[in-house]
């Protein structure tokens, strides 16, 4: 399948506070943050031209800069009103939106304090897929060979891109193996979370989920664990070993790309997609659209 490349698009990136013609946002290649990893994102949706979430984004956005030992040079509600401004600038509805920020190329070695931050917002069409009866046939997952970081090695509670990098590889493995993710585990050997989505199970109406402690706790991780709990049902966040997984009965994973996606298959363990992930999918699915449309 043919994919326009990221460089050649049309459109406006907002990027240091001005908007640029989308195939002019570039950055230089002695930047820090691609020689050493200095660079952060966010990863959101905009459902209806109205990004979900947008002001919780955007406060985990400049956690993960100050983690990083950096500071965003824009308040929560400068960031909200650009990114609403980058939507409506490209006149998407339904798309993705990537907030990054980075050291730039004013010293390139370890230490970087004096470099300047830069900010970027891009968007991009990407329309939800809330077909449930496709979802609920279930997605199947390899198990990866790395595993997510000790917290003590790593700034694991930051969307930095340094922490991607074995999720790349993991999922490169797992879809030459024809799985459509991969399921990773923490460095103790329990299960911590996909590559890019967080993962949930049920056994005996509760839903069991691992505790975020070495791992991003995602916004839509908390969001679901949200429903669950308005409509009565037990949400365990504990820890979570594999031999455990053939005890469960459904599985799914959530994230702003998979939103709320059923698993069928980790691994050598199966699961039956039923009705705690088709009501996780409807609710999902009713709190992200815009209320007006909701009604």
């Amino acid at each position: 399948m043919s994919v326009l490349p990221f460089d050649q698009r049309d459109g406006f990136i907002w990027m240091n506070g001005n908007f640029v013609a989308w195939k002019e946002a570039k950055l230089h290649v002695l930047s820090h943050g691609l020689h050493y990893a200095s660079c952060v994102f966010e990863g959101e949706r905009a459902y209806g031209g109205r990004i979900f979430k947008s002001s919780e984004h955007s406060e985990r956005f400049r956690t993960s800069a100050e983690l990083l030992d950096f500071e965003i040079p824009y308040s929560v509600t400068e960031l909200d009103c650009a990114k609403q401004l980058t939507v409506d600038k490209n006149s998407l509805q339904n798309c993705y939106v990537r907030p990054v920020a980075w050291r730039g190329s004013e010293m390139m070695a370890v230490a970087a304090q004096n470099s300047t931050i830069n900010v970027a917002i891009a968007v991009w069409d990407w329309p939800s897929m809330f077909d449930v009866e496709q979802k609920m046939k279930g997605i199947k997952l390899d198990i990866a060979d790395y595993r997510r970081p000790d917290p003590m090695t790593a700034p694991c509670r930051a969307k930095a891109a340094g922490l991607y990098m074995i999720c790349t590889i993991s999922k490169h493995r797992a879809e030459r193996r024809g799985y459509a993710d991969a399921m990773m585990l923490d460095w103790q050997g329990r299960v911590a979370e996909c590559t890019g989505a967080n993962i949930f199970f049920t056994l005996k109406g509760a839903i069991h989920t691992p505790m975020a402690d070495c791992f991003l706790d995602g916004i839509t991780r908390r969001t679901v664990i949200d429903l669950a709990k308005r409509r009565g049902i037990d949400v365990i966040e504990r820890r979570i070993m594999p031999e455990e997984l053939s005890g469960f009965e459904e599985c799914f994973i959530c994230g702003t790309g998979a939103e709320v996606t059923p698993v069928a298959e980790a691994g050598p363990y199966k699961f039956m997609p039923g009705v705690i992930s088709r009501a996780m999918i409807d609710d999902y699915s009713a709190e992200v659209r815009p209320k007006q449309q909701a009604a």
